[in-house]
């Protein structure tokens, strides 16, 4: 398999509350690492955004796009491409989002009030792909682990901020539901280790490598940077 490498999950600090890495540092950050492209998935109005809950939607919308959009003007200089995702949230549950734009996101208002299958309808709906991220994950803010198998095309098996026995359980998640498996870095500051896709392909969106996982020409790959 050719050496295209794809970072899935990716979170700017323009976008994403908990994020320590600004889009320039990003981007800089993987094609440093030789990487071919990077899906930027900050978190979504009903996740831990950097927007604030007042103003109109296209101006929430444009806010919570700029890190997308000063990543892709880095990453246009440096000959890194960056994608366009964000991750949805639902009680503490995270479903990452593939193959739509900022455009999708001005023609539904509100769409971050959605419940999860209704969400999931209306993404599917306009050809959208959705990932149920690092699904066994525990943490102090998160009461109880939501499995949402018939609401996702995929599971992120592998999650570079995840525990072993956290993304060994998604893996069997997966399995017994026989859905897709990705991988991620989850990154919000700089790791020492790293997962994601590979293709055979150089590609153009998003919605692209998810077709590549669909089609079996993606593959999960991991990585350590030597000490």
């Amino acid at each position: 398999m050719q050496p295209y490498r794809y970072e899935t999950h990716a979170h700017t600090s323009e976008g994403s509350r908990c994020s320590q890495m600004p889009a320039e540092a990003l981007v800089r950050y993987y094609a440093a690492r030789g990487y071919t492209g990077l899906c930027i998935t900050d978190h979504f109005l009903n996740g831990n955004t950097t927007v604030p809950s007042c103003g109109s939607w296209e101006s929430r919308i444009d806010q919570f796009c700029a890190g997308y959009e000063r990543a892709a003007e880095a990453g246009a200089k440096l000959g890194l491409s960056v994608f366009f995702g964000w991750e949805f949230s639902h009680a503490g549950t995270d479903f990452l989002t593939y193959g739509l734009d900022k455009a999708w996101l001005l023609r539904h208002p509100d769409c971050h009030t959605l419940r999860v299958p209704e969400y999931s309808a209306l993404v599917h709906e306009s050809g959208g792909f959705l990932v149920q991220a690092h699904p066994f994950r525990e943490d102090w803010y998160i009461e109880t682990i939501r499995l949402s198998p018939r609401d996702v095309d995929a599971v992120e098996v592998v999650n570079a901020c995840r525990t072993a026995f956290e993304n060994e359980n998604a893996d069997w998640y997966a399995s017994r539901y026989a859905l897709l498996k990705t991988a991620g870095s989850d990154i919000h500051r700089p790791l020492t280790q790293r997962a994601g896709l590979c293709t055979e392909k150089k590609l153009r969106s998003s919605g692209m490598l998810m077709e590549a996982l669909q089609a079996g020409t993606a593959a999960i790959f991991t990585e350590t940077d030597a000490v």
